[in-house]
């Protein structure tokens, strides 16, 4: 599935792809809701459907990732309600022995990912993954999400790299067509991103992992 002799850099993103996505689906489907509902006092399905439409809105945007933004829009204390349930944050299995063969090799390994510096830092402090990379990058840090094209050019800028020779593993699939265009020459996507759900029918046009440990390199 993934041909390691043409990889010299690999891309990889953090939730859903390192990380169990359960934590994020709930803390925004249902936690943040039912924050949002107390501090309104509004009953539970009204703050879910006004939450649903307002971030819906964003999707695809910095904002969307931008934990400031959710803080100043709700008046919820974003990051402070992500670490008070930082328990609930996981490591996909696999993910770390996968890692540690990345970190053993001779390729350069980034993380990209669109998650704010705040819950990133709290998730590598609860992991401790930020030992496998030899860069941690935050979309935030560019002003460009991954689904558009000045987040790649920033990032090659910043961390020179062959596209072609690139592979990018993201549970996105827009952030994965992003990728195609700018011309990643390999691109591989999550099965089952949530542990809680699932896993998806297909990801096409996209080779899916569903074990990382079938794909060691």
């Amino acid at each position: 599935m993934i041909d390691w002799k043409d990889i010299d850099t690999v891309l990889l993103d953090m939730d859903g792809t390192l990380l169990d996505l359960a934590f994020d689906n709930w803390f925004w489907q249902r936690h943040v809701p039912e924050q949002y509902a107390l501090s309104r006092g509004l009953e539970y399905a009204e703050a879910e459907r006004v939450l649903q439409d307002w971030i819906a809105s964003h999707l695809g945007t910095l904002n969307w990732y931008c934990l400031d933004f959710w803080t100043r829009e709700l008046n919820l204390n974003i990051a402070a309600l992500k670490r008070a349930a930082a328990d609930r944050i996981a490591v996909r299995p696999g993910a770390e022995a996968f890692l540690g063969a990345l970190r053993d090799g001779p390729r350069q390994v980034i993380m990209v990912t669109n998650a704010h510096r705040e819950a990133l830092d709290l998730k590598l402090e609860r992991t401790g993954i930020d030992r496998y990379f030899d860069a941690l990058v935050s979309s935030h840090d560019y002003g460009h999400p991954k689904e558009a094209q000045d987040f790649w050019q920033r990032l090659r800028e910043r961390h020179p790299f062959d596209p072609a020779r690139a592979l990018l593993v993201d549970d996105s699939l827009p952030v994965l067509h992003s990728g195609r265009l700018y011309g990643l020459g390999h691109l591989a996507s999550i099965l089952q991103p949530d542990s809680s759900l699932p896993a998806r029918d297909h990801t096409d046009p996209f080779p899916a992992i569903d074990d990382f440990l079938r794909v060691l390199p």
